[in-house]
């Protein structure tokens, strides 16, 4: 398995509308058989005109043959594309390695925040594992959705999904966490593998099979 994040920039305000259109057309059209949807959002804090789309397929193979099969689908490229192309200024992919199994939550009205990591050279393996070993003491504040390590466009990047109940759920969760002596020791030992840290909060949309 292998996991798609896809993050579109849009012009100041456009991002909701583009949302709309890939619920109201883009779901109808592909549904779940050109790559599974995982979770769709507009961006909260962070970036901001931002969609992004999370999508599974079996392996890269898979994948490639899907995204081809995409292309020749007359709907998607007569009724879809001519209407979300001008609402899109940017496209970013991450193609991802889960670490852990993806978790999404039963529960909807939820509040995500997507962390990513830029590991020293060679380390992202290992930060990954000591992530993962010391998952259960994190799980204790809030539940994490998925952990990868990037294939591409990022080397030597970790990222997790986080599913908090409001905003204030997410800042009681993370100070918990600071404070939780496990968690610190997780920390600690993760602390001098990293160069770089990014995180943004997101809010699902209608049309996102994670709320």
């Amino acid at each position: 398995m292998i996991y798609e994040l896809r993050t579109y920039t849009t012009p100041a305000g456009m991002a909701p509308k583009l949302a709309k259109l890939s619920g109201e057309i883009g779901r109808p059209v592909r549904g779940d058989n050109y790559g599974k949807l995982e979770g769709y959002w507009l961006t909260e804090i962070g970036p901001l005109n931002q969609v992004m789309h999370l999508w599974s397929y079996d392996d890269l193979n898979d994948r490639q043959a899907k995204r081809a099969a995409l292309g020749q689908n007359e709907r998607w490229r007569d009724e879809f594309l001519p209407q979300a192309g001008p609402l899109i200024l940017r496209q970013d992919i991450r193609l991802m390695d889960p670490v852990r199994p993806l978790a999404p939550p039963t529960s909807s009205g939820n509040v995500y925040e997507y962390r990513h990591y830029r590991c020293k050279t060679g380390k992202a393996g290992a930060f990954a594992k000591n992530l993962n070993d010391g998952m259960a003491a994190r799980e204790r504040h809030s539940p994490c959705a998925g952990l990868w390590i990037s294939i591409a466009s990022q080397p030597n990047e970790v990222s997790h999904l986080w599913v908090y109940e409001s905003l204030n759920h997410r800042a009681e969760a993370r100070a918990a966490a600071s404070a939780d002596p496990d968690w610190k020791a997780v920390l600690a030992k993760n602390g001098p593998l990293l160069e770089e840290m990014s995180s943004l909060v997101m809010i699902p949309t209608a049309s996102s099979p994670m709320q």
